[in-house]
């Protein structure tokens, strides 16, 4: 009678903290939950090795093609403007589609990029094969953190849709490594796996219940969401909120991209399309394509310095993993932001005195922290949290037209700082140091102006926080 009462006491316990746990908006972290991320990051895999792959193979490119500066630069650039494409197309795609059969038709130009770099016999291949990863990415790149942001609880939001970054270093990481043992063609063709798994991957997961609520899936939507946070836990509250916001949003006109210039809309546009000027103007993506090029003009040994960078990329994430929940979005902003200044004015002073000779001995070891240092903060900061908070801030029906337009923005900017970034060192290295130095000072206070914390709030409570901000 003992045992049977202590159960009972046991089950009663655990049933009042699920309850508790419900009402607090904590669910617990299902299976589900954290397959469905898996499946959808191993794209993030696929696009970190797409940026580590130009760095990593850059002089084996070269020599094979014989290709100029200009050449590898389009090269390295390309997929960045692949990216402007399928921003133009994510919301649209995500929002008829879906967001798994998105990422479905988004790896169809993965596929057929590594293909075809991995084949090219000349650059016409090689910038194609570059292009159309591009397409596919710059899809994913929206498609990813809008999925993970609707299906995982408030209170590990954060944490989950960092893991897209987390993937994305693991990605590079590989490439820098590999890309200094395997040639560059067998590197192209491993890339191609992460492609394949994901493929099969999104036939097991469920489909965002956000989504299926939007589209009047009524039965599918709660099937779904019972599903992502387990078969024991009450959803009614959650349900009901998601269907109050969707109502409310359905009962105005049908949203248009005109819409994104309304005024209850300025808070949350302004934010996310500055955060991706930002976090692209800053210049950590070109130093990530063509961190080699960067390690050579220091005079430090580029092969040592990818395999450090290789050796750190996920150590790096999964601290900003772990603290992104913790510590909050706008901490993280402005300790990264700060930190990428500090880096960059390190670099500018250590190339400045390369150019006049000044302790010439010193230049080798500058370069090294500050190209590892700006790699590392802007992973844990600028460089995944733009994204996160995007993906938290736009509003339902707002997120085609105005997703698109901030992927757009980071895409487009990434292209311009990948393709003039090695003629901007040909012009004045410490100069375009000093530049990205005063581009991330101008983040730290762009953060703390604007940027609100999200850490622990659900989607419907931030996107009603700021509409009311402006009331």
């Amino acid at each position: 009678m003992r045992e049977k009462e202590e159960k009972m006491e046991e089950r009663s316990l655990l049933e009042e903290t699920e309850r508790n746990q419900n009402d607090d908006g904590e669910y617990r972290i299902t299976g589900v939950v954290v397959f469905s991320t898996m499946v959808s990051v191993l794209a993030s895999f696929s696009f970190g090795c797409s940026v580590g792959f130009s760095s990593a193979s850059q002089s084996g490119i070269m020599r094979d093609l014989n290709l100029s500066i200009a050449d590898y630069s389009m090269f390295g650039s390309i997929m960045t403007f692949g990216g402007i494409i399928g921003a133009v197309f994510s919301g649209k795609l995500s929002d008829r589609l879906g967001r798994k059969k998105a990422m479905w038709f988004s790896e169809i130009f993965c596929v057929m990029g590594w293909t075809s770099i991995a084949f090219a016999k000349d650059y016409w291949w090689l910038d194609a094969g570059r292009l159309s990863s591009g397409i596919g990415i710059g899809i994913f790149s929206y498609v990813i953190p809008v999925y993970l942001a609707e299906i995982t609880p408030k209170h590990v939001r954060g944490a989950f849709i960092f893991s897209n970054q987390l993937l994305q270093n693991c990605g590079i990481s590989f490439a820098y490594m590999c890309g200094n043992l395997i040639h560059w063609r067998t590197l192209a063709k491993l890339c191609l796996v992460p492609c394949v798994l994901q493929v099969i991957g999104l036939f097991f997961i469920p489909e965002s219940p956000r989504w299926l609520a939007n589209n009047g899936a009524e039965q599918e939507f709660k099937s779904a969401l019972q599903k992502f946070r387990g078969q024991g836990a009450d959803i009614s509250n959650e349900a009901k909120s998601i269907k109050e916001v969707i109502e409310a949003s359905e009962q105005g006109p049908k949203s248009r991209a005109l819409d994104l210039f309304q005024r209850r809309y300025a808070p949350a546009v302004t934010i996310g399309i500055g955060l991706m000027l930002l976090q692209q103007l800053s210049g950590s993506t070109g130093m990530t394509y063509y961190a080699s090029s960067v390690f050579e003009r220091g005079g430090f040994p580029s092969s040592i310095g990818t395999t450090v960078l290789a050796v750190v990329m996920v150590p790096k994430s999964l601290m900003g993993m772990i603290l992104v929940d913790k510590l909050g979005r706008r901490p993280l902003l402005i300790f990264s932001a700060v930190s990428l200044c500090l880096f960059s004015l390190l670099l500018s002073l250590s190339f400045t005195m390369q150019k006049f000779y000044l302790l010439e001995d010193l230049t080798p070891i500058f370069t090294f922290i500050g190209v590892l240092g700006t790699i590392v903060m802007f992973a844990i900061g600028l460089g995944a949290l733009p994204w996160i908070i995007m993906s938290e801030i736009l509003p339902i029906n707002l997120k085609v037209s105005a997703g698109s337009l901030v992927t757009f923005t980071n895409w487009f900017f990434g292209w311009v700082i990948a393709y003039t970034f090695n003629f901007l060192l040909e012009w004045n290295t410490a100069g375009t140091f000093f530049i990205f130095a005063i581009v991330t000072a101008v983040a730290v206070l762009f953060v703390w102006a604007l940027v609100p914390e999200t850490k622990g709030r659900t989607l419907e409570e931030i996107q009603s926080s700021l509409s009311n901000f402006i009331q």
